[in-house]
């Protein structure tokens, strides 16, 4: 999904991208004169503390100086599967949205985004994306209509202050899923908060259970042909959902909400209510700008790996445009993603300027970030910012000695996010029901997303 949830995002998410603008595909400044002034709306975070804001409109303000004839208006938004439908369906989406990848190839298909390739082909990247990235935006011609922003591994994200007050050491976190439900289970008996919290609305819960079941050797779909068979009641899932229920049933530690999305879950973790929780492994940014986490007390690793063709999780944030915009709004928009999301990434200037905006207004530097395009261009950019990160890293190093190293596996590629829709029941049931029957839940679901399946 996204560090939006990410998105990404999240993720989605936490994506501002604040770099310095440079020329678009040769564009000149004033190319929008010629048609007069056009006007879009932008997708910003909600909940954003009032310095990342200040951050987000100053952005806007030194676009309007590379571009006066662009109006943009910051509208909020954040991605979650309900409230996205219905935007998608009333029409009232912002002009540039971002999206996971779960949902990019789906809405190109049915056409219920802006045909951008036109302009994207014009980017003078548009041929340097790591192509495992890019695949998410890609109709089936292979043109590119949706624009990759991030990507993320999902990672164990832990409380380095309630570790400390449990008696365990933050510098040596759990590496094998025994030793989370252990820890979780010290960290419930000597601080009275969740040991390990999951996720259960909005599609997250399926989502969270599909990360568990990968670690642990599961897959939720396979092809059959050209066809997807529903895999969800997999001995990996079956796997994590027990290991859930014992930890819930038998230990007690996960504390009193079964009811968390992705939102409420950051929040909770970064008020030290949660020891530890799964998500992107990039979501320290949010945790910084839209939940003010103790950056002492924030830690973070890698997912333990068990069993056969056990992998990590991997997605990320897509940039879309509204279907409903014309010509001109859509040359303004993809001008917009190029300097809001993109120039950060691949030049100098743009990076070190992001760097220097979001250290003014507050914002955290140099959070760890699977790559958009290829690796050699992320260790630039790294190099770039180096002496402004300010991000803990060294609570962060079980996690960067290890992430890039560790399988990626991409989300089921079919009707995903109705498929994580299916399994948020049975993870709630799991939580709030002690006699609930994994087995029979998981053999419901299957068949119900293997109905979505076959829809098409």
């Amino acid at each position: 999904m996204m560090s939006i949830r990410s998105t990404t995002a999240l993720t989605i998410a936490g994506l501002a991208g604040l770099g310095l603008l440079t020329a678009c595909g040769g564009d000149s400044d004033s190319d929008e004169g010629a048609s007069g002034k056009v006007s879009i709306t932008v997708a910003s975070d909600a909940g954003l503390t009032p310095e990342a804001i200040s951050s987000y409109d100053q952005q806007i303000a030194t676009f309007r100086k590379k571009y006066p004839n662009i109006e943009v208006k910051r509208e909020e938004y954040t991605w979650t599967g309900p409230t996205f439908a219905a935007k998608l369906a009333g029409g009232t989406l912002p002009d540039v949205f971002t999206l996971p990848f779960t949902d990019g190839r789906t809405l190109i298909a049915r056409r219920q985004v802006a045909d951008i390739s036109d302009e994207i082909s014009k980017l003078p990247y548009a041929n340097s994306f790591n192509p495992n990235v890019v695949a998410a935006g890609k109709s089936d011609d292979g043109s590119v209509e949706l624009v990759p922003i991030a990507a993320y591994g999902q990672a164990l994200h832990y409380n380095r202050a309630l570790f400390e007050e449990a008696g365990l050491d933050p510098d040596k976190p759990p590496t094998t899923w025994a030793e989370i439900r252990s820890a979780a289970d010290q960290i419930a008996e000597k601080t009275g908060q969740a040991g390990y919290a999951v996720m259960t609305k909005g599609n997250t819960g399926g989502w969270i259970l599909s990360t568990e079941a990968y670690a642990m050797g599961g897959r939720m779909t396979q092809a059959n042909g050209d066809e997807q068979k529903a895999t969800v009641d997999n001995a990996g899932a079956k796997e994590a959902l027990r290991l859930v229920q014992d930890m819930r049933w038998q230990d007690d530690s996960m504390g009193s909400n079964f009811g968390y999305d992705w939102n409420g879950i950051n929040q909770a973790f970064a008020a030290g209510k949660i020891g530890m929780f799964v998500t992107g492994g990039g979501t320290y940014d949010n945790l910084v700008s839209q939940n003010e986490i103790k950056p002492d007390d924030y830690g973070l690793t890698v997912l333990p790996l068990e069993g056969a063709d056990a992998g990590v999780l991997g997605g990320g944030t897509l940039a879309a445009v509204s279907v409903k915009a014309d010509d001109a709004e859509k040359a303004a928009a993809v001008k917009w993603i190029d300097f809001f999301y993109m120039q950060k990434l691949i030049t100098q200037e743009g990076a070190v300027r992001d760097a220097q905006n979001r250290q003014t207004d507050k914002q955290p530097v140099g959070t760890p970030q699977l790559p958009v395009f290829d690796q050699a261009t992320e260790q630039k950019r790294l190099e770039w910012i180096k002496s402004y990160v300010d991000v803990p890293l060294e609570q962060m190093t079980n996690y960067t000695s290890a992430a890039f190293q560790q399988p990626l596996v991409p989300e089921p590629p079919v009707a995903t996010q109705d498929l994580y829709a299916a399994l948020d029941p049975v993870v709630q049931k799991v939580l709030t029901d002690r006699n609930a029957n994994v087995d029979e839940l998981l053999s419901q679901a299957n068949s119900e997303v293997q109905n979505v399946l076959d829809r098409g």
